[in-house]
């Protein structure tokens, strides 16, 4: 996560997840939920890096980034897995 550090990105991470799996009505555990939030921050701060050229900064900033990006990654691997 860009600007923060490992704890923080920890702590974003968790939360940005469980925000996600609020928002899509999922039931992952803690680690789930830290890894979906971090994994969706760091695909979704490539892509708007690649496509606008700048991405949102600060914990809010990313809180935001993580949680549209786990919700896509939940989303993707719910579509994969009913394919």
């Amino acid at each position: 996560m860009e600007g923060l550090g490992w704890i923080a990105a920890i702590i974003v991470g968790a939360l940005a997840g469980w925000i996600a799996e609020k928002i899509m009505g999922g039931d992952h555990g803690l680690l789930t939920n830290i890894i979906l939030g971090i994994i969706g921050a760091v695909v979704l701060n490539f892509l708007l890096i690649a496509i606008v050229g700048a991405t949102l900064g600060g914990w809010i900033g990313q809180l935001i980034v993580g949680v549209i990006g786990a919700c896509i990654l939940i989303g993707g691997y719910r579509a994969i897995k009913r394919a």
